[in-house]
């Protein structure tokens, strides 16, 4: 057994990372060829009706979608 916290499976089919992954100014992180970011910040909802909830709910659905994060 290895000390080593970061390293591909002989076969190169898994990487396993018990370390910390660093991507620095250039670097994408990419997941089914779509480039995974930050996604914008959501303000905390101040909807005092359902519908004002279903609005500031679906603003948060839409930013993750533009971060990757979801489809």
């Amino acid at each position: 057994m290895s000390n080593v916290k970061n390293y591909t499976e002989q076969g190169g089919e898994r990487t396993i990372i018990e370390g910390e992954l660093v991507i620095i100014d250039g670097g994408k992180l990419i997941f089914n060829g779509q480039e995974l970011k930050p996604a914008s910040l959501q303000a905390n909802s101040n909807a005092e009706d359902v519908a004002g909830i279903v609005a500031d709910f679906n603003a948060l659905l839409s930013k993750l979608k533009a971060a990757g994060l979801m489809k």
